[in-house]
């Protein structure tokens, strides 16, 4: 079972920028969909962006056009590039990934089977 490591949490200012690392511990990365979700207590976990196997992209809503999200098989690492960081932003970050050689998982979470432990980022106005 592969396992995921997120980092690079933490806290910052509105309109600063973080980005997260998710370390995935086997090379069947390459073969499975992953994807970034966040959580506010007392919320249900929402999806913020997707990646898949060759490379095709989505993002929720409100994210667009501030988070990029990527991948470097060779590490067998993905990241989430966020910049202009709102206070809403604030949540508990997690990346997930789907079965390799699944398919596409888009941002549906039932899609994800394996979850990091999650990562705090905590936006202050």
């Amino acid at each position: 079972q592969v396992q995921l490591a997120e980092s690079g949490g933490g806290s910052v200012q509105a309109g600063g920028s973080l980005r997260l690392s998710c370390v995935a511990s086997e090379s069947t990365f390459a073969s499975r969909c992953m994807g970034w979700f966040r959580q506010v207590p007392g919320k249900e976990r929402e999806a913020v962006a997707n990646i898949e196997w060759d490379g095709t992209t989505r993002y929720a809503d409100p994210v667009k056009g501030r988070f990029t999200i990527s991948r470097d098989n060779s590490k067998n690492t993905l990241y989430l590039q966020m910049n202009s960081l709102k206070p809403e932003d604030t949540a508990m970050y997690y990346c997930a990934a789907g079965l390799a050689g699944l398919g596409a998982c888009y941002l549906a979470e039932g899609r994800y089977t394996v979850w990091g432990q999650g990562t705090q980022v905590t936006v202050s106005s």
